[in-house]
């Protein structure tokens, strides 16, 4: 189960290229996102440009800011398979997924992380993944799918997952590209 709300970008406003102020289940901490439908086209990234096969109607771009920023903080589950408990016997386990990419030969760019705290809101471990450069995307528009997997870490109780689009060149876009983000837990078979 994806513990991330809208990270296909499915729900609330956008289907253009405009900006918009608010993005559901995600915070604005900088910038102004776009949410952008694939059928747009005017360079922008199309079912026929590679991407997630998967894909919905709209995609997460950077907009017209030279920094976008979208968080969301995701409590461990208190309880049940992959609850506390489970996390500090080093049960748990997560995978950080998305789909990242950009515009042609440009070097917009997207990261996404996510960062483990504890209690007290203390970092404990941090994972990061992208950007796509252009010349992993044989300078082409694309989306690359991307993951990492590791153990959450004893006494974790929150995850912030956060997108940071960069804009690397000139111009007013933002071609930093994001789609089908998700963070899942795991739990290994070894018990305490």
């Amino acid at each position: 189960m994806n513990l991330l709300v809208n990270g296909d970008a499915e729900r609330g406003a956008g289907g253009t290229a405009e900006p918009v102020g608010q993005v559901v289940g995600w915070v604005v901490r900088q910038g102004a996102p776009a949410i952008i439908g694939y059928d747009v086209g005017d360079g922008y990234p199309t079912p026929a440009d590679p991407g997630p096969g998967a894909a919905g109607r709209r995609f997460f771009s950077g907009g017209n800011s030279g920094v976008t920023s979208l968080v969301q903080e995701v409590p461990i589950p208190a309880t049940g398979p992959a609850g506390h408990r489970a996390v500090d016997a080093g049960r748990v386990r997560y995978v950080l997924s998305g789909w990242l990419g950009g515009y042609a030969a440009q070097e917009d760019g997207v990261r996404l992380s996510v960062e483990f705290r504890d209690r007290a809101g203390t970092p404990l471990a941090l994972s990061v993944l992208g950007p796509v450069t252009a010349e992993e995307r044989g300078r082409a528009t694309a989306l690359l799918e991307r993951s990492a997997e590791a153990a959450v870490p004893p006494g974790a109780r929150t995850a912030r997952v956060q997108l940071s689009f960069t804009r690397s060149g000139s111009g007013t876009s933002n071609d930093g590209y994001a789609d089908e983000i998700s963070l899942r837990l795991t739990t290994t078979g070894r018990h305490s």
